[in-house]
């Protein structure tokens, strides 16, 4: 029997919710892509670079890409260096909170 780590995951709606708590927000987009719109305090770091990614604090770190499908990834490689690593459902596809610059 195969025991698989299950990926914890949250709603944007939810992750709206907990923006007054200054959360750590990864996006794991590409830099043009982050450029064009992103949650106001993520931080960009590429998912070819997620792997180096050193948290500052121990608590949740959301990850987020464009649809989902990267953050997961993400998630999943955190999750082998022992962070806590929350995925965003749906992407900035369906994030309907505030967005800094592009044209979300």
């Amino acid at each position: 029997m195969f025991l698989f780590n299950r990926i914890k995951a949250i709603s944007g709606k939810q992750l709206e919710s907990q923006l007054t708590e200054r959360p750590i927000i990864l996006d794991v987009r590409e830099k043009s892509e982050f450029i064009g719109g992103h949650i106001p305090g993520a931080v960009n770091v590429p998912l070819g670079k997620v792997k180096n990614y050193k948290p500052k604090k121990e608590q949740p770190i959301y990850v987020i890409c464009q649809s989902g499908i990267r953050s997961k990834q993400a998630v999943k490689i955190l999750m082998k260096k022992e962070i806590d690593a929350v995925h965003v459902k749906g992407g900035m596809i369906r994030w309907q909170g505030a967005v800094k610059g592009g044209n979300y």
